[in-house]
């Protein structure tokens, strides 16, 4: 396969990633490619932390995040500092690289809050919602929409994406150098504090899984230079080729309203669909400016 010039070897294109849904390696990278336009400009820079599923969604999988010795001499890469040693990481910038990497059965991309070149200024904070025991998606809405909400009255736009599995995740963008994750870390606990004490039937800002019954846990230690989220638009490992995927403030409401959970959950085919008629909604995540007052 020929992308920009630059001969792929592709192999097993046959090969089930997704055995109960038969959706194959080459269903995966036509999936990439579609969108590659969209998810590029999320990638960029970051360093990525590849979850790789050779034998597809329903065997081992591991995480990789030293950028393969085997890669092409034109994937680019970083230095970067992982529990204080030096190691060198891919930066998927191109559509080659891409492709690439999801060949590798790379079904999930994670990526940090920070660029590689400056990766203690996150360029975001993100509140991870995540349901416990007894919970869904429907109270993550609930969660979001609250958030949403509280954000707005401290005169910061907002942006919910499905994490592609159980929970959701609010963004709230900053683009600003004087960032860092010391500030965003204790802003996002104190955001969740604030919602736990008001709402302690819906809401807990406790790591315990027992704090989490019936609860949606907001997730704030995720703003740390050593975390990663999944990248907006990645395919999620589950039974069904699910996606990460933006939805407007509207249309989490109206979904939330309705009360069916699976309308939450955004499918491949969905998410390329949207793509290619409203383009990308997550696309102020990267110039908006905003700053956080401690």
């Amino acid at each position: 396969m020929e992308v920009a010039g630059k001969r792929l070897s592709l192999s097993n294109l046959r090969k089930d990633i997704y055995p109960s849904y038969g959706f194959t390696k080459a269903h995966v990278l036509e999936y990439y490619r579609r969108i590659s336009n969209f998810i590029l400009p999320h990638l960029k820079d970051r360093a990525l932390t590849l979850k790789r599923y050779p034998d597809g969604t329903e065997k081992d999988f591991f995480f990789e995040k030293r950028c393969p010795e085997h890669r092409p001499p034109w994937v680019k890469t970083a230095e970067v500092l992982h529990n204080e040693e030096r190691m060198t990481v891919c930066l998927v910038n191109d559509l080659e690289t891409l492709i690439w990497v999801e060949n590798l059965a790379s079904l999930e991309l994670h990526v940090p809050l920070a660029r590689a070149g400056s990766p203690e200024t996150p360029d975001s904070i993100v509140f991870d919602l995540d349901p416990g025991d007894q919970a869904n998606i429907l109270d993550c809405a609930m969660v979001a929409l609250i958030l949403r909400d509280l954000l707005s009255q401290m005169r910061l736009a907002s942006y919910a994406k499905t994490s592609g599995k159980k929970g959701l995740h609010v963004y709230v963008p900053l683009n600003r150098k004087e960032a860092t994750f010391e500030d965003t870390k204790r802003f996002s606990k104190v955001v969740a504090e604030v919602l736990q004490r008001n709402y302690p039937d819906l809401v807990t800002a406790k790591m315990a899984k027992e704090s989490r019954i019936k609860k949606v846990f907001i997730n704030w230690s995720q703003n740390d230079s050593s975390k990663t989220m999944i990248c907006v638009y990645s395919l999620r490992a589950r039974e069904k080729p699910s996606v990460s995927f933006p939805l407007v403030w509207e249309e989490l409401d109206m979904l939330a309203k309705q009360g069916d959970p699976e309308k939450l959950l955004i499918m491949h085919s969905e998410a390329v669909s949207r793509l290619e008629t409203k383009g990308d909604l997550f696309q102020e995540l990267l110039t908006k400016k905003q700053k956080i007052t401690i």
